[in-house]
């Protein structure tokens, strides 16, 4: 569904560097009615300084960020208070013990903080907008101000209910405006996933990316229809060189790129331990994922999602997932802090299993972040630690909905396709031949068609030999097609010349050679086996 279509609530949160220290903006920048678009000014205050604090005390493992950078000593609070600081009484049903009060006591205050006055009832109002079409509300969160990066947003929530990044009638996830261009984006049919592990001396390779692989690809359909369970292809890569990464991207259409292994916050994105004499920094990585129509990047690795901070100071726009995204990468998600293992693979298992079932990336994050909070509770940090950030033009839809798939033939009627002749396709320089499933059969570069040419010069869905029915005489007989989707067009040998074909249908006969991309390319023969 084309972004535009759906209800947005985009919000933007940005210092007010001449108003004073702790002053504040915030603002919608895009809503899904025209007067939506307001403006608040705010205060962050002594006791969210406080709160924020103690919280990275208990919950994270980073050295600490004070939010008020040009405040004197005397004014910040400082971080060597005794645990804990005074929580409100919790009511009934909620949360006893300090850490899970401590977590909802600050969702409560961001909430608070971001949703006052005119910002709650443009939310409200957006929220009844995308009710009444039966959908639910993008909610995207720009924080503009590098000292407010690392606060755990994921967790705010209104007094009574879930937090915002749990829900699926609200779907939460970061944003940036300042970011490239939106390319073109191809549509997939399923997850094609390179999975590329890092250098890591205290982890077996083969074992850890064999166990990932399984987590990406296990799980069974939701409901009683597993023909609507998109497939995953998983492409392992241990210790790449950087020019080995790059030759894998540029190969084959991947749309996730997905990162185990070490990394370091840098003021480029960071650095990634790629090889054991290699590495590759978030703009390097930026450049190849773009350039080679990457929808997805997921880092199963620390700091992703954090700032490079000197002297408890951040760098602006310097996470990776920052970088990425304003490079013009789709899709970015990341860690904000150290993620344990059987956290991450629970986590894992669950998006890709949620992304198989063709939800939206956002809408995949919320199941997964659900499935952490069921197993390790809500006084644990696992379900905040994934951050996602989306580009402002992408509308998080990975591969294609049933509804814009092509139909498949029902498998319960053999004595259909007996009905048509069987054909095939047979490569001139080798002798190779394939034969060709009916009706339909996919020809591209990537590994969800039926027949991969490995060619840059072939587009990634390429072309379609349809077979259907035709009355040729007035008498009903079974004819193939060749339907042409791609960008430089099939070359067909026809009168003893070759002719391009573009963008058109014509039919083929059997003995037709066809050249696929490239003037240069393989011929291949189209071929009916009884004629």
């Amino acid at each position: 569904m084309p972004l535009e279509t759906m209800p947005s609530l985009n919000l933007a949160i940005a210092r007010l560097v001449h108003a004073g220290t702790n002053n504040f903006a915030i603002w919608v920048v895009r809503a899904p009615y025209s007067s939506g678009h307001v403006f608040h000014d705010c205060v962050w205050t002594p006791n969210l300084t406080q709160v924020w604090q103690e919280w990275q005390q208990l919950f994270a493992l980073h050295s600490n960020l004070d939010v008020s950078p040009n405040a004197s000593e005397s004014d910040k609070i400082q971080s060597n208070y005794s645990l804990p600081i005074e929580l409100p009484q919790p009511a009934t049903g909620q949360p006893t013990n300090y850490a899970g009060r401590l977590m909802q006591y600050f969702g409560n205050c961001l909430w608070q903080w971001v949703f006052d006055g005119p910002i709650l009832n443009s939310l409200e109002h957006s929220r009844g907008i995308a009710a009444g079409q039966e959908k639910s509300l993008r909610l995207r969160l720009e924080i503009r101000d590098p000292y407010l990066v690392s606060v755990p947003w994921e967790i705010m929530q209104r007094p009574g209910q879930a937090a915002i990044s749990l829900s699926q009638n609200v779907i939460f996830s970061r944003t940036t405006s300042d970011v490239d261009k939106l390319p073109s984006l191809r549509s997939d049919a399923g997850l094609n996933v390179l999975l590329v592990l890092g250098d890591d001396e205290n982890l077996q390779l083969e074992a850890e990316a064999e166990l990932l692989k399984r987590t990406l690809t296990q799980g069974t359909a939701i409901g009683s229809n597993s023909r609507g369970y998109a497939p995953c292809i998983v492409t392992k890569l241990i210790r790449p060189t950087p020019e080995e990464l790059i030759a894998a991207l540029e190969t084959r259409a991947y749309n996730v790129f997905f990162y185990a292994g070490h990394g370091l916050r840098g003021p480029d994105g960071g650095i990634l331990n790629l090889h054991p004499k290699a590495t590759l920094n978030g703009i390097e990585l930026a450049q190849v994922l773009t350039r080679t129509g990457v929808k997805l990047a997921v880092f199963n690795s620390c700091w992703g999602a954090q700032p490079l901070a000197v002297n408890h100071q951040p760098i602006p726009y310097s996470s990776l997932a920052e970088v990425l995204i304003r490079h013009g990468v789709p899709a970015v998600l990341g860690m904000r802090d150290v993620i344990a293992d059987r956290e991450s693979l629970s986590f894992i298992q669950a998006f890709s299993e949620a992304l198989r079932s063709r939800r939206a990336i956002d809408e995949a994050v919320a199941d997964a972040r659900q499935k952490l909070l069921s197993l390790y509770k809500f006084n644990q940090p696992g379900w905040t630690l994934p951050v996602l950030y989306l580009h402002p033009e992408f509308d998080g839809q990975l591969i294609r909905s049933l509804d814009e798939s092509i139909t498949e033939l029902p498998t319960s009627l053999p004595e259909f396709r007996k009905t048509f002749p069987a054909a095939s396709l047979r490569l001139l320089t080798d002798g190779t031949k394939q034969l060709l499933p009916t009706p339909i059969t996919r020809i591209g570069r990537t590994t969800d068609n039926n027949i991969i040419i490995p060619d840059l010069s072939v587009s990634r869905q390429h072309a379609q030999i349809i077979c259907r029915d035709s009355f040729i005489d007035t008498k009903l007989e079974q004819s193939y097609y060749l339907r042409d989707d791609s960008t430089a067009g099939t070359l067909i040998y026809q009168s003893g010349a070759w002719q391009r074909i573009h963008h058109e249908e014509v039919p083929l006969r059997s003995g037709t050679q066809l050249k696929f991309g490239s003037s240069r390319g393989d011929i291949w023969e189209f071929m009916i086996e009884n004629s």
